[in-house]
This record gives C-alpha cells, sequence and structure tokens, in this order.
C-alpha cells in the first residue's frame, strides 16, 4: 500500500507530470484521472491541487535573489520548528546564506511547508518543496539547476 499524503501526490506530480510535461497543468482533469490510476485518493489529490493553486498565487510576492550578508536574522516560529527537523533548518538557513534563495522565497518556502499535512518534513522532503517552488517562480532556471544538482549529485555519490 502507497504511503499517502499531499506530499506523496505532489511529488508524484512534479516528479512524472510537471517536470516532464509543464504543460499538462493545463488539464485539471486528466491529471486527476493519472493521479487516481496511480492509487492516489481524490481527497489528497484535491489537497495538493490547493496546495499548488495557493503556491501559484504567492508567486509574484518573490523578488529576485540578493546576497545581503548584513540583514537580519530569521527566526523560526514554534510551528516552523516543529514542522521542519533540525537538518531541515539548517539547510534552509544554508539555501538562503548562499543566496539561492531570496528572503522571500524562504518565506514561501516555509508557506508551503507549513501548507502540507504531514507531521514532520525532513530535509529530503523540504528539498523537493523548495524545487516545486523555484519551478514555479520567473527567472530561477540557475537556482532550481543547482538545488536539482546538489540533490541527484548527493544521490550519485551515495551509491
Amino acid at each position: 500500500m502507497m504511503k499517502e499524503n499531499v506530499l506523496d501526490v505532489l511529488l508524484y506530480l512534479f516528479e512524472n507530470i510537471m517536470v516532464e510535461d509543464p504543460d499538462a497543468d493545463d488539464d485539471r482533469e486528466s491529471l486527476q484521472s493519472s493521479l487516481l490510476e496511480a492509487g492516489f485518493s481524490p481527497h489528497e489529490i484535491s489537497k495538493a491541487f490547493t496546495w499548488l493553486d495557493e503556491l501559484a498565487e504567492l508567486r509574484p510576492a518573490c523578488e529576485p535573489r540578493t546576497l545581503d550578508a548584513g540583514g537580519p536574522i530569521r527566526v523560526l516560529a514554534p510551528q516552523e520548528r516543529d514542522k521542519l527537523d533540525v537538518e531541515a533548518q539548517g539547510f534552509l538557513m544554508f539555501l538562503e546564506q548562499q543566496g539561492v534563495l531570496s528572503p522571500a522565497q524562504r518565506e514561501l518556502v516555509l508557506d508551503r511547508v507549513i501548507a502540507l499535512d504531514v507531521e514532520e518534513v525532513d530535509v529530503e522532503e523540504l528539498k523537493w518543496v523548495i524545487l516545486m517552488v523555484l519551478f514555479n517562480q520567473p527567472d530561477q532556471e540557475a537556482a532550481y539547476s543547482w538545488l536539482e544538482n546538489l540533490m541527484f549529485d548527493h544521490d550519485e555519490s551515495v551509491n
């Protein structure tokens, strides 16, 4: 039996449909049929579409990345700390320090993590959420590629 939550549906969508055919999201009915055939429940599919719709609505709020070593330090709220394990918290901070994520993109990632219907998000799951956020942002190809290379180069070095 498949572990089912909204993150599983999002990862399936992202890996199997969005990246291979970015225009496929225009047809929700065929996406829903594909997800149902893959074994996801209508309820989880609906929650995933809502998550993606909210991501699309928040998209224009993000400004380009800039390195600003003198900026304020973001302290995570209790619900954010509860949702992200310690390694994931550190990874998010690392990406912002490296200029891969802007402060606004970090906030969008945190918003999307909180919106997930899961108890805790580990660093591997966080990487996928960040990829989905960057994929939905205009002019973020370099940051997306950097993170994608980090994820898959790391996976290959383990084997």
